[in-house]
């Protein structure tokens, strides 16, 4: 293949090449076209595959090489974000606020604009009341400072995007649902793309083709169905 992969918006949901076809420039490049139906989208998760596009641009979906993951027992927490957690400076919940955490992942940062366009909240807003994404809130006092989505299927957590509007709240939120993963027996995290940030907490690199290995055995596992919950703060792991 020398271009990517066309999808059309009416065809079969599966309707996706295999991922050793994605260019190598950009890389993972998969394929162009379909839409943002949740049984798509799904499906697009579990083959290792995932949507990222611009406004104005057809869909991509994208499958890069290597892959970066977080091992949840593998979950790094500097001396500095041990200190912010012991502080207790924030409170953290689950599932109660999808829509303004995926606002504020959509607001543009500095230098940069936004991939998550009104077609992708509907999308994943829709996932969010099936029972299927999920979100993890930040808050001081009775604002809402960072928090972070994505979507679980069997064992697996596909990580969508983070925000933060105070220094470490974003990694806070990410330390709570590491430890709520693990403690559900979940395997993987799924980071898609290495960043300095991710690697900071334990994310690694590894190659496509075993992610994608890992993702045929544990999208088929049981997982956490439905809406989550945290536990009452005082049965937290506290670092």
């Amino acid at each position: 293949m020398t271009a990517p992969y066309w999808i059309e918006t009416d065809g079969p949901v599966d309707q996706f090449p295999d991922v050793a076809l994605a260019l190598r420039d950009p890389d993972g490049l998969l394929a162009v076209g379909g839409d943002l139906s949740p049984a798509r989208i799904i499906t697009a998760y579990r083959q290792g595959v995932f949507p990222w596009y611009s406004e104005g641009q057809p869909i991509l979906w994208w499958s890069p090489d290597p892959r970066s993951v977080l091992f949840p027992e593998h979950l790094k927490i500097s001396r500095s974000l041990r200190k912010t957690l012991k502080k207790n400076r924030f409170r953290v919940t689950i599932d109660e606020a999808f829509r303004q955490v995926i606002e504020g992942c959509a607001a543009p940062r500095k230098g940069e604009g936004t991939w998550i366009t009104p077609e992708m909240k509907r999308a994943y807003q829709q996932l969010h009341k099936t029972g299927t994404a999920h979100s993890v809130e930040c808050w001081e006092g009775g604002e809402l400072v960072g928090g972070l989505y994505g979507i679980a299927i069997g064992r697996v957590f596909f990580g969508e995007s983070m925000f933060s509007r105070r220094s470490d709240a974003s990694k806070v939120a990410f330390v709570h649902l590491v430890e709520m993963l693990q403690s559900w027996d979940f395997g993987l995290i799924d980071c898609q793309v290495a960043t300095p940030h991710l690697a900071s907490l334990g994310a690694v690199s590894i190659p496509r083709m075993s992610f994608v290995r890992m993702l045929e055995k544990m999208c088929a596992e049981a997982g956490r169905e439905g809406s989550w919950s945290f536990p009452p703060p005082s049965t937290r792991f506290c670092p």
